[in-house]
């Protein structure tokens, strides 16, 4: 049987039991966990679609290494994905914002956690990171099965 939710309200209800919920607002046109050139400010420094800000890298950029504090950003409750939200309308005008949602526990690929921001009053800010050192292509390919199993609600402004 398919559910349909209209709102996000009728997702959280329905996911409640399962386990936590991650959240991340992209763009209209853009990619759930890949960036393109119009997705960030100028002079920041883009390969294959990471951010390089994003991730911990080696010095010739080409390997991945693990770190439990840097990584793709996610929200965990609705006030904080309400606050990035606002703030990717502010830099994205008169483009829908949709959500891409994904379950903590999803099956995520080998490489990849979420892990809980650990600053102080940032319990709501999770990250993907990466668990193991990597070359940089492999996490693109892991970064694309990601977001394969990403679900969205598309233009998340009407139901926030």
């Amino acid at each position: 049987m398919i559910n349909q939710f209209r709102t996000v309200d009728d997702l959280r209800e329905e996911i409640k039991e399962l386990e936590n919920i991650l959240m991340r607002p992209t763009p209209h046109l853009s990619h759930p966990t890949l960036y393109r050139k119009r997705d960030v400010s100028e002079g920041e420094v883009l390969i294959k679609g990471v951010r390089v800000k994003d991730w911990c890298l080696s010095e010739d950029l080409t390997w991945v290494l693990p770190h439990d504090q840097m990584g793709l950003s996610f929200s965990a409750t609705f006030s904080n994905l309400k606050s990035v939200y606002k703030f990717k309308q502010k830099y994205n005008p008169g483009r829908a914002i949709h959500i891409h949602w994904v379950l903590e526990r999803a099956d995520i690929p080998d490489g990849l956690e979420f892990i809980q921001d650990k600053r102080p009053g940032k319990k709501a800010h999770w990250f993907l990171t990466a668990n193991r050192k990597m070359l940089l292509s492999q996490l693109v390919q892991k970064l694309k099965i990601v977001a394969g199993r990403m679900s969205v609600i598309r233009n998340g402004g009407n139901v926030l």
